[in-house]
């Protein structure tokens, strides 16, 4: 274990290159985030919470700041804002209340166990030197490796070697001498997070302190959210699940239970109500026509194990495990379904994409899903239609292998709102229009913080979708905030797209297969052109690692397919690593009221699809006025070549707030 952990030990703290900087442990004046940067710069983007964000860099510590890194595979890479704090043990983090609590949520990471599957660890929490009580911490959930759909085996070898693998940009079985990769091979998904209810109420400016123990060679704090829960909820006029058998304890299966008291509250016209407590559900429970009621997502808990199939099911599901789901849509599919107030605790550990282990899944029309608390599941929400009028909102959902939440196939007038979403092994929130176009759905004010995999915000096809008033932070790999994208066998884009007063920051990642900068918002003709009406209006794109923009089609279809009838206006862009827009693809787009500072490169990188005709770019950048910054120069207009394949890297300031009418 020791030799494993001391590798994942240096990569985590020397992966920024410069010494580590490590922080006195002394008083700090609490210091509040929204994906660690200052509130004020996000301001009516993103979902509202009941809870203070605190970065772990900036409490008091012990222990070593590592980062800022935004290499895939990292630890700093991969925490909210870059960074985090890497305690010994011993060490630790003193967090300073802003604001009464008597409940903390820490996001964490320990290593892996040598041949994988996870070990636990306790973390000690105490406030103001008193009150200490245990947290135990768990690696089980976290450390996946290897090529896509991954493995937990730190030491296996590739998973298909008739892939072609970016590390070598070959195609290791056809390439002699064969490549030899170090192991452990692409180690990512490396943070979990707990929550803790202590037990009293602490007022501001007291002090939670998470000290390391010896369970754990290190620990890594990224952040503390810290938030007053209110008391229980109480409904005397339901169908009770502890009257008709249900084990708060979780010592006993409770699925039984479940069935029975919704079959009794659909018969008499009630409600279901699930009290406090952990009950052990290890399989679906199928909803229709019912409303379930938890005392709320700190208080009622519904937990699973996942279990192994005797025989795979139709759908290909060689597991089940905890969820709640309405009928298939083959079968007419669920009505009149809410799900309301308690946690879905599930126990998912691989990726496996036939598998149906979500938290809430199959069709759902005229539904609701309000005030739940999802992790560990393989999605969050995974809803294959068609369906139509879903409403999923205010809900937290972290720590999955795959999607937050995923309308795939015929989702139609509905929407997600007011969600928090954490830690996704894929997009947070997409709408995959699979055979049936999704559509009029709008994804409003939510938070989208360290998707591992792909992108914060997924659309692949569809008809009028809105994508307003969200918060996308801190992509990874292979994707980035916002993907418009057809792709995946979707159904080609159609009527209107509504792109609206979105806030991205630390976005426009490195592609790892292409070794080129993507753009905060990137839209990807790869199946088929885009050409239905998109307007990008409002949007804030921050800090962004490579381009703000990118419009981009795959090399092998450059010449089939292109975007165009896409329009940017009212749009801030403060600091890209390289250019405002980058134009990979034929097409055009226009460009009003675009507004950038601390431009890394040249403003448009138009590279068209690649031919160079003497007649200019095959991308022509339409310029309708007001554009400030310098980034559009006339002479780069309507389709000048300015293409640099892979421009160098301008690391930008921090955000900072802006002046209207000054562009500064």
């Amino acid at each position: 274990m020791r030799a494993l952990a001391t590798v994942l030990t240096a990569a985590a703290v020397l992966v920024a290159g410069t010494p580590p900087a490590v922080a006195q442990a002394r008083a700090t004046a609490p210091v509040v985030t929204r994906a660690a940067l200052d509130p004020a710069l996000v301001a009516g983007r993103g979902a509202p919470v009941a809870f203070a964000e605190q970065e772990a860099e900036n409490a008091a510590t012990s222990g070593t700041v590592i980062g800022p890194d935004r290499t895939a595979y990292t630890l700093p890479s991969e925490a909210s804002g870059r960074k985090a704090v890497r305690l010994a043990p011993g060490q630790h983090v003193e967090f300073t209340l802003p604001s009464a609590a008597n409940a903390i949520t820490v996001r964490y990471s320990i290593p892996d166990s040598p041949g994988g599957g996870g070990i636990t660890a306790p973390l000690e929490v105490s406030v103001n030197g008193r009150d200490k009580r245990t947290m135990t911490l768990t690696s089980q959930y976290s450390w996946l490796y290897n090529q896509y759909p991954f493995s937990n085996d730190p030491q296996g070898d590739l998973l298909h070697p008739d892939w072609w693998v970016a590390e070598c940009a070959c195609v290791p079985a056809a390439t002699d001498p064969r490549p030899v990769f170090a192991k452990p091979f692409r180690p990512s998904h490396f943070y979990d997070e707990q929550r803790l209810l202590l037990g009293k109420k602490y007022k501001a400016g007291d002090r939670v302190r998470l000290t390391a123990t010896a369970g754990a060679e290190w620990t890594v704090i990224d952040l503390l959210d810290s938030e007053l829960v209110g008391l229980p909820y109480v409904n005397l006029k339901a169908a009770n699940v502890l009257l008709f058998g249900a084990d708060p304890s979780g010592r006993r299966e409770s699925a039984g239970a479940f069935d029975k008291a919704i079959a009794f509250a659909k018969r008499k016209g009630l409600k279901v109500y699930v009290p406090p407590g952990v009950y052990q559900v290890n399989r679906h429970i199928v909803v229709d026509d019912v409303t379930i009621e938890g005392a709320g997502n700190w208080y009622t808990i519904i937990r699973g194990k996942q279990v192994t199939l005797d025989e795979p099911l139709p759908d290909g599901s060689v597991h089940t495990g905890v969820g709640f789901y309405g009928k298939p849509a083959s079968e007419g599919g669920s009505r009149n379904v809410h799900l309301k107030g308690f946690a879905i605790e599930g126990d998912v550990r691989e990726r496996i994409d036939t598998d149906q282990v979500n938290g809430v899944g199959g069709a759902m029309s005229d539904s609701s899903v309000t005030g739940l608390h999802i992790r560990h599941t393989k999605v969050g929400l995974w809803f294959d239609g068609p369906m139509s009028k879903v409403e999923v909102s205010g809900n937290i959902i972290v720590d999955q292998i795959a999607d937050a939440l995923n309308f795939h196939t015929g989702v139609t007038d509905s929407v997600v709102s007011n969600n928090f979403v954490r830690n996704t092994g894929d997009d947070g929130l997409a709408m995959w229009s699979e055979k049936s176009a999704n559509a009029r759905n709008v994804f409003d004010r939510n938070t989208v913080q360290t998707p591992v995999l792909a992108n914060g915000i997924a659309i692949y096809g569809g008809t009028d979708n809105t994508i307003s008033n969200n918060l996308i932070a801190d992509p990874i790999r292979e994707g980035s905030a916002i993907q418009v994208g057809s792709r995946f066998g979707a159904e080609p884009f159609a009527g209107s797209m509504w792109i609206t007063n979105n806030t991205t920051v630390r976005s426009g990642t490195f592609e790892l297969n292409w070794k080129i900068g993507l753009g905060a918002i990137w839209f990807y003709a790869l199946e088929k052109n885009i050409e239905a009406d998109i307007q990008v209006v409002g949007n804030h794109f921050l800090d962004n690692t490579y381009n703000a923009i990118m419009l981009v089609s795959e090399w092998s279809v450059k010449d089939l397919y292109s975007i165009s009838n896409v329009h940017f206006k009212d749009i801030r862009v403060d600091g890209t690593g390289t250019s405002v827009v980058s134009a990979r693809v034929k097409g055009s787009a226009t460009f009003e009221n675009v507004d950038a500072r601390n431009v890394g490169a040249v403003g448009v990188n138009n590279c068209g699809s690649f031919n160079f005709p003497p007649t200019g770019s095959e991308f022509s950048v339409i310029d309708r006025g007001g554009n400030d910054g310098g980034w559009l120069a006339p002479w780069m207009l309507p389709n000048t070549i300015t293409c640099d394949d892979r421009p160098p890297v301008v690391t930008p300031p921090a955000p900072s707030p802006w002046i209207v009418g000054g562009g500064s």
